[in-house]
């Protein structure tokens, strides 16, 4: 297949990323946690819209990723999904399933991942993990659920690591990393998402799959790359890894506008008579 054929290709599915991987083709994620978000990112052209997790950060101000609830996930979700189709419906959905989700048992899992996607008709889940979670990831798929991996750094498993520095530096940990990959791809998962980790071990663990990575701070060889759509906005002004790229100052702008509608308000500049009945 052709990049003339990819590009006219409706909505993105798992046989599109593998596409696009083979012809080289690089991936496009974003997060997104609203209807009018996903409505804007589908009309951008972005190739998959991640509902992640980092909503219990960005949105519900949470020190970490694991207080949110499948409850609350599913609530984005729906909204995320309704804005897709709404538009272009090109976006393809993918849904974090959150902490305690599918960690408990395989059975608990497909469970879990069966609600997802019935109650909010996203077309995938993300899981975090490597071999540990390699027969949940085949249960899940086995029943038809597509499942996108997540190996490195892992956010679920912060406490674990006590900080968010960079993973899989030593010997030991690449080579395990490198094969929970080839895990989770034989396990069924259609896509891996590489995070904060060498970019020369990215680029390997690349080379070395069928399926494609998805980069977050792990270099330019990954198959596609993923940031939260809050950060490349600079909605978040303590945030600043090296792996984002701030395209805009949207902080600033939206606060001088509030500062403007404040201050019209007050003078009595607003509304002016042709804004009014």
């Amino acid at each position: 297949m052709n990049r003339s054929a990819l590009q006219k290709a409706a909505h993105v599915t798992t046989r599109r990323l593998l596409d696009m991987k083979q012809v080289g083709e690089k991936i496009s994620v974003l997060t997104a946690y609203d209807y009018t978000m996903a409505r804007i990112l589908d009309r951008a052209g972005v190739d998959v819209i991640l509902v992640g997790d980092s909503a219990s950060n960005v949105f519900a101000g949470h020190s970490t990723t694991l207080p949110i609830t499948i409850d609350e996930m599913i609530y984005h979700a729906k909204a995320v999904v309704r804005g897709v189709q709404e538009e272009s419906n090109r976006a393809m959905v993918v849904i974090d399933m959150p902490f305690m989700s599918y960690q408990l048992s395989s059975e608990e899992a497909l469970r879990n991942a069966g609600r997802m996607m019935k109650e909010n008709e996203c077309d995938a889940v993300k899981l975090e993990g490597g071999r540990v979670i390699a027969d949940t990831v085949k249960r899940i798929t086995d029943v038809g659920i597509p499942v996108m991996g997540h190996l490195g750094l892992m956010p679920q498993s912060i406490y674990k690591y006590g900080s968010y520095k960079v993973r899989a530096q030593e010997g030991m940990e690449a080579e395990e990393l490198f094969e929970d990959a080839k895990i989770l791809e034989e396990s069924g998962a259609f896509a891996i998402v590489l995070e904060k980790i060498p970019s020369s071990l990215a680029a390997r663990v690349t080379r070395s799959l069928t399926i494609p990575t998805i980069g977050i701070g792990a270099g330019v060889e990954c198959d596609g790359q993923v940031l939260v759509i809050n950060d490349i906005l600079g909605l978040n002004r303590e945030f600043h890894p090296r792996f984002v790229r701030q395209y805009v100052d949207l902080n600033t702008i939206i606060g001088d506008a509030v500062k403007q509608y404040v201050h019209d308000v007050r003078e009595k500049d607003f509304p002016a008579p042709d804004e009014s009945y």
